[in-house]
């Protein structure tokens, strides 16, 4: 293997055992066991990450990544917004349903734990999450809305209280909190989130 390929290899080892202890031990994970888990030292981790913080803020990258890149391929350009919106609410009620949901439900609730520990750990976490919530907003952008186009500080406004929204839904789906909360029911009120004029309109820098 090249320089390269070894260190992406110990990389991707980490991030694994990291999203392993993590998720079990929150605020608690051990960096000794983490790297035991990916045979490789600690050391290895301050090389590859800074810290432990830097590891966990990786991981949450590394976790989201792959998500809204799943978004970006079933919501296709030349939808309007509801559309869109609509495409976005199906498929993220669908992920409740995954076979790994519960342990990414559980990832979640760690890392706000940890982020209640350690201010800033959660300082860096939200930054990660924005960076990469700046593809949602990219993909609302320039929709066609109510006769005109959204604008990104339109898109970034939904894609907040969308976020808001669907967090709280899917936490509650696998324990039966929420009812009825089916696809359709995501899709129903995403569009009414989409559809307020007072959400999707408003911009303090509007002249």
């Amino acid at each position: 293997m090249t320089r390269a390929e070894t260190k992406e290899r110990n990389r991707r080892a980490l991030l694994d055992a990291a999203f392993q202890v993590v998720s079990r031990d929150g605020y608690r994970a051990r960096l000794e066991e983490i790297a035991e888990r990916a045979d490789l030292t600690t050391g290895a981790v301050y090389s590859l990450f800074g810290s432990k913080n830097g590891l966990v803020v990786a991981l949450v990258a590394d976790y989201l990544r792959p998500y809204y890149e799943e978004i970006e391929q079933v919501v296709p350009a030349g939808l309007d917004l509801l559309e869109a919106v609509d495409a976005f609410a199906r498929h993220y009620r669908r992920s409740s349903d995954a076979p790994d949901a519960l342990s990414r439900l559980s990832l979640q609730i760690t890392l706000l734990d940890m982020a209640l520990h350690d201010p800033e750990l959660g300082s860096q976490l939200a930054a990660s999450v924005r960076a990469q919530e700046n593809h949602l907003i990219a993909l609302f952008t320039g929709r066609r809305h109510n006769g005109g186009v959204v604008s990104s500080h339109q898109a970034q406004r939904l894609t907040t209280a969308l976020r808001a929204l669907f967090v709280g839904l899917s936490q509650g789906v696998p324990f039966g909190l929420a009812p009825g909360a089916d696809e359709q029911y995501f899709a129903d009120t995403a569009r009414a989130l989409a559809s307020n004029v007072s959400l999707i309109d408003h911009d303090p820098n509007a002249s």
